[in-house]
């Protein structure tokens, strides 16, 4: 293969652009209809979307491609990507697809799989399908064509899954902001918090095709913080896009991130002896949660940036808690994949079991300033592997010592390069990060 379409996350471009077309997604449903459905007994494949006026495109290329391969078809409509993956298992599916670009502006797109059993597809399914992406189609007979229908009460099952992960009478009266990023969840996370009985106020949920994650979401929490503070309210709740990512607002507006709210629930989960293993991070997590962790005893592990490969260090381990600092939250015992609803729900009976404010479990954990400079390159990778800025990199790492660290990657996305330092000094953070950056762009002539 000349082009690599899988990445972390399913398959991402602007639509329209060199990569998401209409007759892109039309292959890509035929090579994955012939992978993942015609070869299963059910050859049934579901597809959910989010709120994106391209879904609409997107979805009938997809349609069509799954009809030609022979796989019938499930439409959802817009629906949050954790409630795609576990419809995809409760209705017994060959595979499950969502038409989504998460976080990202509207004019963006993506298309992410599930296996039958509501997991990310592995290496071997992935290159299978790019292989027959460079085939010719070769379309079924009429007979065999695959149908498709519309599941019209697929929101209600997951708003009853989403209740079950929570005790009954975990919001009773908690005046709460919800944020739901004019994207997938804003039909369904109002209802689930409304019917565990908070007294909600709700903004970002009217989508119009184009206002996607603007000023609004996990991404973007300065309207959700006045919000908060202009409503008095405990707290304020933050979806992105596609429903898969959290962060919070204390009452006071401040912003809780993905590593504060991992880190209050394996400090309570610990405490009640209910953790079942450590912690599972990735290269990006703060450094301020791992020395936090190592000081209650509990063991830290960093995967490769992108929740799949969290799903597969607790997998290996036989741990049930993991994320990244974007919200992107696992509890295995909870759910299959990362849940913004549900892992809202696991920090709010934090508060409720303890007693305390978001903002008091907040400030048991030290977050290290950590900065962050992209360097742009079209040799990312080779820039990355450069002896004097990894010799340079790991002179400050080790002058750092457990005060801080050094991380140079490059971006899986974009032509750059990414500098990373934290340090308890924000001072130091910004110069050590500065200096490396400096030399990384002096490195690209």
């Amino acid at each position: 293969m000349s082009k690599q379409y899988f990445g972390t996350d399913g398959i991402r471009g602007k639509v329209g652009g060199s990569l998401m077309t209409a007759e892109f997604a039309l292959r890509l449903g035929y090579a994955a209809g012939k992978v993942l459905g015609a070869a299963m007994p059910n050859k049934t494949i579901v597809i959910g979307k989010d709120t994106r006026v391209s879904g609409y495109m997107l979805e009938s290329a997809l349609e069509a491609g799954l009809s030609s391969a022979g796989v019938n078809i499930i439409l959802f409509g817009p629906m949050p990507t954790p409630a795609v993956a576990w419809l995809t298992k409760t209705l017994h599916a060959s595979a499950g697809i969502v038409i989504s670009a998460s976080h990202n502006p509207y004019y963006d797109n993506g298309i992410k799989f599930f296996n039958h059993n509501g997991n990310k597809l592995n290496d071997e399914q992935e290159l299978a399908i790019e292989a027959l992406l460079d085939e010719p189609m070769t379309m079924v007979e009429s007979a065999d064509l695959g149908k498709a229908k519309r599941l019209n009460d697929v929101a209600g099952r997951y708003i009853e899954f989403c209740k079950r992960a929570a005790n009954r009478q975990l919001l009773a009266g908690k005046k709460i902001v919800l944020d739901c990023a004019n994207g997938a969840s804003y039909h369904i996370a109002p209802q689930v918090f409304e019917e565990l009985g908070a007294d909600i106020t709700v903004i970002g949920n009217k989508p119009d095709g184009f206002n996607i994650n603007q000023d609004c979401g996990s991404t973007e929490v300065s309207v959700l913080s006045e919000k908060v503070v202009e409503t008095k309210a405990e707290l304020g709740i933050a979806l992105d896009g596609d429903g898969d990512r959290v962060v919070m607002v204390d009452h006071t507006g401040n912003e809780v991130n993905g590593d504060q709210l991992i880190f209050m629930v394996a400090k309570h989960l610990h405490q009640k002896n209910q953790l079942e293993g450590g912690v599972v991070g990735t290269l990006m997590s703060n450094q301020g949660m791992e020395s936090g962790l190592n000081q209650l005893g509990i063991d830290f592990i960093r995967a490769d940036v992108g929740d799949r490969y969290v799903h597969q260090e607790l997998s290996k381990n036989n741990w049930i808690l993991g994320g990244e600092s974007s919200g992107h939250i696992l509890n295995l015992s909870l759910a299959g994949t990362g849940d913004g609803i549900i892992s809202a729900l696991m920090v709010l009976e934090v508060l409720m079991e303890t007693g305390k404010t978001l903002k008091d479990l907040a400030a048991e954990m030290q977050l290290y300033p950590q900065v962050m400079i992209n360097v742009k390159t079209e040799s990312p990778k080779q820039l990355a592997q450069n002896s004097e800025l990894t010799a340079q990199a790991q002179k400050i790492d080790e002058n750092l010592g457990l005060d801080g660290r050094v991380l140079i990657r490059p971006s899986g996305t974009e032509p750059k390069l990414r500098v990373m330092v934290e340090a308890k000094n924000a001072t130091l953070a910004h110069s050590h990060a500065q200096d490396l950056a400096d030399l990384a762009q002096k490195l690209t002539g």
